[in-house]
Formats: C-alpha cells, sequence, structure tokens
C-alpha cells in the first residue's frame, strides 16, 4: 500500500504513479460520494458523480489545487461541478423520461431499500430548501456543514476570506431554518 500525505501522493500521481491515485481515491472517496449525494439527494447519482469527480481529477490531475497538503477541497469543487453539469443534461432528457412508463417494484423489497427512499426523500426536501439560498452560501454551506471542510481550506477554494466563509455559512443556516417546514423531516433530522 502506498503511503504518505496527500501532496507527496499526488505529485506521484501527477507523475503517472496509479498506485498513488488509489491510495488518495481510497482516502477521499467516502467524503466525495457524501458530498455528492448531498447536492443530488440520490444514491445512484451520488455513485456517477463520484466516479465521474475521481475520472476527471486523473485526467486534469496537473490543475489541482491542494489546500494545506489536503486534495479534498479540491475534490469537492471538481465534484460540486460535475454534479452541475450532470443535472444539466439530466434536465435535457427530464421531459422523456416523465413520458417512459413506469413499473413498481416486484417481489420482496428489504429494509435497506425502504431506508434509502427515505433518505432520498427526506434529503430532497432539504435540498429544494438549499436550492432556494443564494449561490455563495449555498456553497459555503456545502463545503463546511455536509462535507467537513475548515472554514480556513473552505475560503482558500471559494476565494473569499475565512470570515466572510463563516459569515455565508451563519446566513444560510438561518435562512434555511425559515425555509424548512418541520413536517418534512423527521425528529432526528431537525
Amino acid at each position: 500500500m502506498v503511503r504518505g500525505t496527500d501532496r507527496q501522493l499526488w505529485s506521484a500521481a501527477t507523475a503517472g504513479n496509479r498506485d498513488a491515485f488509489g491510495a488518495l481515491f481510497d482516502r477521499h472517496v467516502q467524503a466525495v460520494h457524501r458530498h455528492c449525494f448531498r447536492l443530488t439527494a440520490s444514491w445512484a447519482a451520488a455513485e456517477d458523480a463520484t466516479q465521474s469527480t475521481f475520472l476527471l481529477a486523473w485526467r486534469k490531475r496537473g490543475q489541482a489545487r491542494l489546500v494545506d497538503d489536503s486534495l479534498l477541497p479540491w475534490l469537492l469543487a471538481v465534484a460540486t461541478n460535475v454534479v452541475r453539469d450532470q443535472q444539466r443534461s439530466l434536465a435535457r432528457w427530464w421531459k422523456a423520461l416523465l413520458r417512459a412508463p413506469v413499473d413498481g417494484p416486484t417481489g420482496d423489497v428489504g429494509e435497506d431499500v425502504a431506508g434509502r427512499i427515505d433518505s432520498e426523500r427526506r434529503m430532497r426536501s432539504v435540498l429544494r430548501a438549499v436550492r432556494r439560498l443564494p449561490a455563495g452560501e449555498r456553497a459555503a454551506l456545502t463545503l463546511c456543514v455536509w462535507s467537513g471542510v475548515p472554514y480556513p481550506d473552505a475560503a482558500v477554494v471559494l476565494g473569499i476570506s475565512e470570515d466572510a466563509v463563516r459569515a455565508r455559512v451563519s446566513r444560510a443556516r438561518r435562512r434555511l431554518v425559515r425555509l424548512l417546514d418541520d413536517r418534512n423531516l423527521p425528529v432526528e433530522e431537525r
């Protein structure tokens, strides 16, 4: 197994070392996947976006900007752009998909499927409210709150001061409280 800091592994990856890139993938794939799910409210779309994010990261490995020796903030920014591009593509096909017949589930469906459906429904509700936030607040919220990127790192990625990131997150939280109807979220999500 290849070890080292993100900077060391990324340096090796940019030189073409696939094992180093694999180590970075293993290190950050779960965080990227969670970020994509929070942006899409769909496990399947999040899987696709995660794969596309790492494929794009490999292709554009010479353009990465590490933040305090961490590749994660850059990967999350790439993932956000991938999701945005995928959503634009899906919008072109949405009307055609709505015309296609939908078959109901056949056979026995497990609790995992029910849990996924419930989490997707809750996430769609939250995502509807988040989409009503101004773009700057939305970006700060998704990076800092949803994906756990520290405020200083988010400031570098967003190109603003740390105080501005904190202010945007604070405003986004206040607006979300007003936008979300408590009846749409289970107790543990409030």
